[in-house]
């Protein structure tokens, strides 16, 4: 029988439905200090930490779970108990949310974590919508609803006393999580994921850190760019109308135009296309190729390309995307001091990170474009630099590693350029007697596309080549490197008779392929699946290999500024690169002790292969 302890200084009446014990900080702190395992949960006004305020700290075991009414009595006694790195362990679901709110209210910085919710992300990677909120933890693991709509009652509290319900409330969400990591450690440690739960948790931290910095925004030049993309924008819709007029599609155009006061005669648009309707486009198309579309997305019109009609709408959507994602509408992410703060959710499909949020308003900073017109409008605070360091060539020293191949290797060691070098094996005396550049880009291609699963008909729509000799080059590539195809081919077959795929030594994450059953190897109906589990086996280990390196790489630059106490914060994780706001007098000094940490973080999982790094110190966000 587990007991509720309320800790305020109101007044509160015991219910039957509720009973709890009224107790005090000092016997919460006591209990707590004799508990390696300890759980932990918050009730906020709201989800902007830098504006909100917890209004309720839930904290426990199975046994007890004290509520602090933290309006009235500060949780500061506890912070021991909370940074300790050691013995306690403190038990969160999505510790970010937590984090950020503790560390904003408090100057607390919470360690050795847990994360309930993290750890079913690990166990479950690679299944679709399986559902990992507390609710459908507690449901899956112990047959327990929790009633969330209670939730949204902690708003607008205005001092008033937490009902029955709402002690009853933050004390569940407290009291299962413990039973819950001690059945998920079971299937943890069955499948050797203990290594890479520890990464996600300790990461999760540096995310959260991430989260709370934030970067300052420069308003005036963002809006700017906005006005330079609106402007091109309707330059190329008039550009296409005229193309409409040049390639005679009368039926788009008007016969009659409305007049108004304000527009000259000679400015009036006659063609009746509206250039983000793709419905519209697709009956331009239709009528302009002769020809019948399914779609009209970048894809199904590259093979049309060539057409300057198809060219410059495809130009026109690229531009229009840019304008409607990063256009004036971007400024709703502008927090309140001025800053743009993202969220992630560290546990993609490959191990990699997504970022953004429409629900809580956050952007996607991983697809920001990398062009300085929209970097540099997010910068540094006064007195403070950006170190920017990333891996050099990250994937591709992953396949050189993974699939031993003597010459890519050998490249690595006497920092040769692959690309040439690879491009001379492949075309032979043409690599001499042709266009170098041209040939060069071409195993460009499919080197950096060896990570994603690229096939022939991806090769061909990049290369702009025809799909047989797409087939043909890539046939050429692998004949010249087998010990790269044998590798891709062991890891394909891998991902087919077991139905998932790791990542590399020591971490091994797993992704699991959901529409996998035993025999699809045989299957001739399931060819598409089938093929679809191979490319992604092909491709993960490599993309989330990548991926363990950088979690690491964040972990081990996090705890060197705990530990050191550096004027450094990080503020950016955008694929394989990490950026930190450092004051500028240290700020070179830094960028070599980053340097030294990622590559130490590559050790650990490419032993005997350093990793090569680039840096920039720079006031802006730069490319």
């Amino acid at each position: 029988m587990s007991k509720i302890v309320l800790i305020t200084n109101q007044k509160q009446i015991t219910t039957p439905n509720c009973p709890f014990e009224i107790g005090t900080m000092e016997e919460c702190v006591d209990y707590l200090k004799g508990q390696q395992y300890i759980a932990v949960d918050t009730e906020t006004e709201g989800k902007d930490f830098t504006r909100k305020k917890i209004v309720m700290f839930q904290i426990g075991t199975k046994e007890i779970q004290y509520v602090i009414d933290t309006r009235y009595i500060s949780i500061e006694p506890l912070r021991d108990i909370l940074e300790d790195t050691e013995y306690h362990v403190k038990i969160f679901h999505n510790i970010k949310f937590d984090y950020k709110f503790i560390k904003s209210n408090y100057n607390i910085e919470v360690e050795n974590i847990y994360d309930t919710m993290l750890a079913e992300g690990v166990l479950h990677c690679g299944k679709d919508k399986h559902g990992y909120s507390l609710n459908r933890l507690t449901q899956r693991y112990l047959g327990v609803t929790l009633d969330k709509e209670v939730r949204n009652k902690f708003i607008g509290l205005d001092g008033k006393p937490f009902t029955a319900e709402q002690i009853c409330y933050g004390a569940k969400d407290v009291q299962y999580l413990i039973e819950i990591m001690e059945t998920q450690l079971d299937q943890i440690f069955k499948l050797e994921l203990h290594y890479v739960l520890i990464l996600e948790n300790k990461a999760a931290l540096a995310f959260a850190d991430i989260e709370y910095n934030g970067l300052c925004f420069d308003q005036d030049s963002w809006l700017k760019n906005a006005q330079v993309n609106e402007t091109e924008v309707t330059l190329l819709e008039q550009e296409l109308d005229q193309c409409i007029v040049d390639n005679n599609l009368d039926d788009f155009i008007s016969n009659h135009v409305q007049l108004d006061f304000f527009t000259p005669v000679e400015d009036l648009r006659k063609v009746n296309v509206k250039w983000s309707s793709p419905m519209q486009v697709k009956n331009v198309m239709e009528r302009h190729l002769d020809t019948s579309l399914e779609k009209v997305n970048a894809f199904e019109l590259s093979k049309y390309k060539d057409r300057p009609f198809v060219g410059k709408y495809l130009k026109y959507k690229e531009k229009q995307k840019i304008l409607s994602t990063y256009g004036k509408s971007f400024l709703k992410y502008v927090m309140k001091d001025g800053k743009v703060r993202t969220s992630f959710w560290q546990i993609l499909n490959t191990g990699r990170v997504s970022s953004g949020s429409k629900e809580d308003r956050k952007p996607n900073m991983q697809n920001i474009p990398a062009r300085n017109q929209f970097r540099n409008c997010f910068h540094a605070r006064d007195g403070h630099s950006i170190v920017s360091v990333d891996y050099s060539g990250q994937e591709l020293a992953i396949i050189a590693y993974g699939s031993q191949d003597p010459v890519w290797i050998k490249c690595r060691k006497n920092n040769e350029d692959l690309h040439s070098v690879c491009a001379e094996l492949v075309f032979g005396d043409k690599w001499h007697t042709g266009d170098k550049k041209k040939l060069r880009n071409m195993i460009k291609t499919i080197n950096f596309g060896l990570a994603y699963g690229m096939s022939k008909f991806k090769l061909s729509d990049t290369l702009n080549i025809d799909v047989d000799e797409a087939d043909e080059l890539i046939k050429k590539y692998f004949s010249a490197f087998p010990n790269i195809k044998a590798f891709l081919n062991k890891l394909g077959w891998y991902g087919v008779m077991n139905g998932h795929i790791k990542t590399f030594k020591p971490f091994r994450r797993i992704r699991w392929f959901e529409n996998w059953y035993a025999g699809i190897h045989n299957s001739y109906k399931d060819f598409k699946i089938k093929g679809a589990i191979e490319r992604a086996s092909k491709n993960t280990p490599i993309q989330g290999t990548g991926a363990d390196m950088i979690k690491q790489s964040m972990i081990l630059i996090r705890e060197e500024i705990k530990k050191n106490n550096y004027p450094c914060y990080m503020v950016t994780q955008v694929h394989d690169e990490i950026g930190v706001e450092v004051k500028d007098d240290f700020a070179e000094e830094w960028a070599h002790i980053q340097c030294e940490l990622m590559k130490k973080a590559g050790k650990m999982i490419v032993d005997g292969f350093e990793m090569s790094v680039d840096y920039t110190i720079t006031k802006k966000w730069s490319k």
